[in-house]
């Protein structure tokens, strides 16, 4: 059964920092890619950034390239993403997802889920 366990979220003023983390437990992180999606109120889920199971392909929303970086720690298996120069409008519920074969694009093609970790971004 392939689980994860999203920690991390926090309230953080424009500018700011905040790094979360995705637990994985049932698999390796070499047996599967994991994505990161968000989900703000109101709005469709939306693919943020994904690492491959070789953790050689990496891949970003335009919205979020040069300020999110994602990474994994085999040894903890647990994948992280680091969030810089966070804006209001990356506010949302942060959701890391596997199950899949390779780094697709929309989140019906991920079948397990975490439970969110939320992220404010509010002054």
């Amino acid at each position: 059964q392939l689980q994860l366990v999203e920690s991390g979220g926090g309230l953080v003023q424009p500018g700011g920092s905040l790094r979360l983390s995705c637990a994985a437990s049932g698999f390796t992180l070499d047996d599967y890619p994991i994505g990161w999606f968000r989900q703000a109120p109101g709005k469709e889920r939306e693919g943020v950034s994904c690492i491959s199971a070789s953790g050689l392909s990496i891949n970003y929303a335009d919205s979020v390239k040069g300020r999110f970086t994602i990474s994994r720690d085999n040894a903890e298996n647990t994948v992280y993403l680091q969030m810089n120069r966070l804006k209001p409008e990356d506010t949302a519920v942060y959701y890391c997802a596997t199950g899949t074969t390779w780094c697709a694009p929309e989140p019906a093609d991920f079948d397990s889920w975490g439970q969110g970790t939320q992220v404010t971004v509010s002054s």
